[in-house]
């Protein structure tokens, strides 16, 4: 087993706690309402806005009770990787640890209240209201992104200077 995996564990507990604590100020600060409760911050560009989300990112899969199965699977996979894999490269910690702390923060709100609380609401480009979880996710995919492409690089350059 490896707990070596600093920036792994650092950044799933990180992106999990400020997404349960913004969650929890939704809910005990808007009320759910239609339509739904908004606090502006920035008329018209960002607004805090209170919904709810029974599917999946863009609201697909409304009502559909194997997300919650699917949230706990990438769940036990990605500690799974955190726990046995030391030959992650630091872009790879980060990005792995972002994703577990968003599917675990969305898959928490799945299994406890059936639906995910959605309150970032960027309405200068009409995007679907999000989440802190949704933002880790795409965060992590990034990193993720870039590490494949870092590495992808260094791979060339080695296989072409042979």
């Amino acid at each position: 087993m490896n707990f070596r995996n600093f920036l792994f564990w650092f950044t799933a507990l990180s992106s999990l706690a400020i997404d349960r604590l913004t969650k929890v100020w939704v809910v005990q600060s808007f009320e759910l309402t239609v339509p739904a409760d908004t606090l502006p911050l920035w008329h018209n560009v960002f607004h805090f806005t209170y919904v709810i989300n029974t599917g999946a990112a863009f609201s697909l899969f409304q009502g559909v009770d194997w997300l919650r199965w699917l949230s706990l699977l990438v769940c036990v996979v990605l500690i799974g990787l955190g726990l046995f894999n030391s030959r992650l490269l630091i872009w790879e910690k980060a990005g792995y640890g972002f994703l577990l702390g968003g599917a675990a923060g969305n898959g928490l709100d799945r299994w406890f209240t059936g639906h995910v609380v959605d309150f970032l609401d960027f309405r200068l480009i009409q995007f679907p209201v999000f989440n802190v979880a949704d933002v880790a996710i795409n965060i992590g995919l990034a990193c993720l992104l870039y590490s494949a492409w870092r590495h992808g690089s260094h791979r060339k350059e080695n296989t072409s200077s042979s």
